[in-house]
């Protein structure tokens, strides 16, 4: 008995996505999916930031962090989950990892801003990359609240100077009503003593 001509057309269209579906859960068991929930991140001078991912895989992974600014590039920190962690140096004291995948930098400077790329690997070879890029401004109301302050430090300098002036310029007349009595008392002396000769 021969096979009806549509059956084995749906042999062949079931066949070829039970293939798909096999490959794709070939795929995915040994994939790594990483995912950036916020790409830009915008932060002043001297406060923390989180570089938050989440990443996904079968097996241990190794995360690594760098950042890329024109200054070159600085490799952060890089670590296998439940393993070792290798810290550079230079954020020593300024990194902290998470178990997701994700770092926070504290006390973040203008020097810190640039790209942040993680890689993340899993035991079979397959990388994902991801981006996060970091603007840190410089808090520009210290420098208003320095001229505020000098410019009080002026205002209270002047007044003070303005009241001395006002002393000195009250002491004067009264120096000069004394000075003008006596003199008008000795002028009087002198015609009374002319007058009595």
């Amino acid at each position: 008995m021969r096979p009806l001509p549509g059956c084995r057309r749906r042999a062949v269209a079931v066949g070829a996505a039970a293939l798909c579906l096999a490959a794709a859960w070939a795929l995915q068991s040994k994939g790594v999916s990483l995912l950036v929930p916020q790409p830009n991140i915008n932060a002043t001078v001297a406060q923390n930031i989180l570089l938050s991912v989440e990443y996904s895989c079968r097996g241990v992974a190794t995360i690594e962090w760098k950042h890329v600014s024109s200054r070159g590039t600085t490799k952060i920190v890089e670590w296998k989950s439940g393993n070792y962690v290798n810290t550079s140096t230079v954020y020593k004291d300024r990194v902290t990892i998470f178990e997701n995948g994700s770092i926070q930098l504290l006390n973040v400077g203008v020097r810190d801003a640039g790209y942040y790329f993680v890689t993340v690997t899993d035991e079979y070879g397959m990388n994902i990359y991801g981006t996060i890029v970091v603007n840190v401004y410089e808090i520009i109301y210290e420098d208003l609240h320095f001229v505020a302050v000098f410019f009080a430090f002026l205002t209270g300098v002047s007044a003070i100077l303005i009241c001395f002036m006002w002393l000195c310029n009250k002491s004067l007349h009264l120096f000069q009503k004394t000075t003008h009595k006596l003199t008008a008392s000795t002028t009087e002396e002198i015609e009374l003593e002319t007058i009595e000769c």
